[in-house]
């Protein structure tokens, strides 16, 4: 039986996949490319996590194969991508041949259909071992990565069609535009959530202070950067509160920005009684193996990661992502979030618990993007995203929840640094009276929640992150933000707050009980 026949054959074979209307669009539209466009036309795709990119171009596969005297190549950047997209083509009747490093491809005339991993697949052709002559279409899995370009010499001649969920490159000096002729976008991720094909993403997102974070030589923030913050004391019990707040006793998903940040994230959980368990890049295959399963099958299960997860990675039954880390990459944000977005059964939200400010730098999962733009202007989309110092100069100051709790008598304890420097500069005054204002108002709030004056200074010895926080955005105002001046200033404010209560303590009692305070 010849090649064409045998390929023929296997692709007439049923599949018991259904393809929902979107899917079915999408594929009307891709063909007609192969129909229209030259036979050397690159074509990018793109449609959100979980989506089902990999059940389309499987059809895809099967349709062309069926219709196409020519072979298909299919590459993927992960080992894991090409089992499980081998096992995608399958259940669409399509006979495969993955190429890895073991691979024997003495076999290889009797495939139409071939899946493999960037690396090896490079070494293959470098070596002269695959025969890709007959290659009409070759299919990019999770095309954002640009480990794949450096093949494109190889198949010059052939149709080439991108897959992603975000057409951005993950390297900025390397834009997809540059690699691609044309992108159709797909289904919008407000359009699946609507019509229940992806869960809706609830946000817990907490403002926190970044500035220390460095961005290193790819355009994200270090490793070394990011563990220096994340591994103190004070962020590992800011995420652990977290959890604890949203989503104990829920299956958890945890990214980190390197891997002593995930193994810090781990013995906390672990000490504090949590069932967690921690997976890296250095992980065998069976580690990795027993680690998911655990995973799937613990309806409690917590598992804190580094990267390894964010592609390839489906686990339904998740309920919480938490973003332990901070992202400049608009296509990581959208990866680490889509793990928790696969419907299933009475499964129609899911808990995003954001400990990055990637919310506000990037908006809210599932906005709607003008991915079009974002292809052909990729430098004008980057450029536009906000700076940490600008970032958090929008946030408003919150105390945390147990220090708060010591106020509990005051209905509003904020206290508006920006604005009230403004309005002091406007009426002519001196920008001094910006902290005496300040020094006013946290002495009545200490004053309020006190029965005697040593109450109210034991008070105003736990508002130090409090006051940081007005310093800092009062030598914002002023341009002027040396350590020295900081550390000055600071000592000043508490010094002047404590004689300030002090010798205002009876007054302002009276003021807000209207009854002095007892002797």
């Amino acid at each position: 039986m010849s090649e064409t026949l045998i390929a023929n054959a296997i692709v007439d074979k049923k599949t018991d996949k259904e393809l929902y209307s979107y899917q079915k669009g999408a594929i009307d539209k891709i063909f007609d490319k192969f129909e229209t466009a030259p036979d050397d036309y690159h074509l990018l795709y793109q449609l959100p996590t979980g989506g089902g990119k990999t059940v389309i171009f499987s059809e895809i596969v099967r349709q062309y194969l069926k219709h196409h005297q020519k072979k298909v190549l299919i590459m993927t950047h992960r080992v894991e991508l090409c089992r499980q997209t081998s096992n995608m083509l399958d259940s669409f009747g399509v006979t495969n041949k993955i190429v890895d490093s073991k691979a024997n491809l003495d076999d290889q005339e009797q495939y139409s259909c071939f899946v493999a991993m960037v690396e090896t697949l490079n070494n293959r052709l470098q070596d002269d071992k695959l025969d890709i002559s007959d290659v009409g279409l070759v299919i990019i899995d999770e095309a954002h990565y640009n480990s794949f370009t450096k093949l494109f010499k190889f198949f010059e001649n052939s149709f080439i069609l991108g897959v992603t969920a975000t057409p951005l490159s993950s390297n900025k000096d390397l834009p997809m535009k540059d690699n691609y002729d044309e992108l159709i976008v797909g289904e919008t991720i407000e359009s699946l959530i609507e019509n229940e094909f992806l869960a809706k993403a609830e946000f817990f997102s907490y403002n926190m202070g970044l500035t220390s974070l460095e961005v290193g030589s790819n355009g994200d923030y270090t490793v070394k950067s990011s563990e220096d913050l994340y591994n103190n004391s004070q962020m590992l019990g800011k995420l652990l509160e977290a959890y604890e707040r949203h989503s104990k006793g829920k299956k958890t998903l945890i990214f980190n920005n390197g891997i002593n940040t995930s193994l810090h994230v781990y013995e906390t959980f672990r000490a504090g009684g949590y069932p967690i368990a921690h997976l890296d890049n250095t992980a065998t295959k069976k580690q990795r193996k027993v680690i998911l399963k655990w995973f799937k099958m613990t309806p409690n299960a917590i598992l804190t990661s580094v990267s390894i997860l964010t592609t390839g990675f489906d686990e339904p039954t998740i309920d919480t992502i938490i973003l332990n880390r901070a992202t400049k990459s608009l296509t990581l944000y959208y990866q680490m979030i889509g793990r928790g977005s696969r419907i299933l059964n009475n499964k129609p939200t899911f808990s995003v618990i954001d400990l990055g400010n990637n919310y506000h730098r990037f908006g809210p999962w599932g906005a709607d993007l003008d991915w079009q733009t974002i292809f052909k202007s990729p430098n004008f989309y980057a450029d536009r995203i906000i700076n940490d110092e600008d970032l958090e100069s929008t946030f408003k100051w919150e105390m945390p929840e147990l220090l708060r709790a010591e106020f509990s008598k005051t209905e509003d304890v904020y206290f508006d640094i920006k604005e009230t420097y403004v309005n002091s500069v406007n009426s002519g005054e001196s920008s001094k009276v910006v902290l005496e204002r300040s020094i006013e108002q946290h002495a009545r709030i200490c004053v309020e929640n006190s029965e005697d004056v040593y109450d109210a200074l034991a008070l105003s010895k736990l508002l130090g992150p409090d006051i940081d926080d007005r310093i800092q955005r009062y030598a914002k105002c002023i341009s002027k933000s040396t350590f020295n001046f900081l550390k000055w200033l600071n000592d000043d404010y508490h010094k002047k707050l404590n004689t300030y209560i002090r010798q205002n303590f009876d007054a302002i009692f009276e003021d807000i009980h209207g009854y002095p305070p007892e002797d």
